[in-house]
């Protein structure tokens, strides 16, 4: 991933060597930059038949977050366990927390290896970093191929207009980007739901604490990820959540 990672104070730093990478800060596009990457990504699509399905899974990891952060790492097994009876499916995880810390792994495609990772991950106080996990969905969709973006969390504290801009580039890409909302936040609401629109993706709304609705909604993202649309359609037939997807999706 580009950018420095962060250099510990100490000479050993506590963090699991496969999350130090930083995601880097945002910059502005210029019309030739989306031109020039959006002519990249397609021509890398992992739409392609025999492409593997690669998912961006991005979590709001602030204090308020740990207990839906415990419930994810057990729930993302279930996203590898879908997409395995579909073909395959790689993930990055993408997280942020505390003072401008925003983070990537690299893309992992055994549940117990993401579980291990999450599982060394604690939350901390922090505002939103939903920006720069647009920014590096992005960035990873031109590099390497993206096939969505699933996104949870309960609040949004940036300007939206600003988060709209970078939604309107992954939309470009046809990088759907699915906006799984904890609780019943009205700002966090109405800009995850312009996100997914804008990307051609979907925005749904679970309980707090609700294992089954996120399971379910995880299933269906990871569906999509590893089959398209057609597997999203199927699974929808029997399923609640790939519903919800697919009644929202362009």
């Amino acid at each position: 991933m580009a950018g420095e990672p962060t250099k510990p104070t100490s000479g050993h730093d506590p963090r699991p060597a496969e999350t130090r990478t930083t995601v880097p800060d945002a910059r502005t596009s210029t019309s030739d930059d989306i031109a020039a990457f959006v002519a990249k990504a397609r021509a890398m699509s992992p739409h392609r038949a025999g492409a593997r399905g690669r998912l961006v899974f991005a979590l709001d990891a602030t204090m308020s977050r740990q207990p839906t952060w415990d419930m994810a790492c057990t729930l993302q097994a279930d996203m590898f366990r879908e997409a395995a009876a579909l073909g395959s499916l790689d993930i990055r995880l993408v997280y942020y927390r505390g003072l401008n810390e925003c983070r990537a792994t690299g893309w992992i495609s055994d549940s117990a290896q993401l579980a291990r990772l999450m599982g060394k991950i604690d939350c901390r106080g922090g505002n939103t970093q939903i920006g720069k996990v647009l920014t590096e969905t992005r960035r990873e969709a031109v590099a390497s191929g993206v096939r969505a973006l699933v996104f949870v969390g309960d609040a949004m504290e940036e300007p939206v207009d600003e988060l709209c801009a970078k939604a309107g580039e992954l939309g470009l890409l046809k990088v759907p980007v699915f906006m799984f909302q904890e609780g019943s936040d009205a700002v966090a609401e109405q800009a995850f739901r312009e996100i997914a629109r804008l990307t051609g993706g979907a925005w749904c709304r679970f309980d707090p604490g609700a294992a089954a609705q996120l399971r379910e909604l995880l299933r269906a993202a990871a569906a999509y990820a590893a089959g398209g649309r057609e597997a999203l359609l199927q699974l929808a037939k029997t399923a609640s959540g790939a519903a919800k997807l697919i009644g929202q999706m362009k």
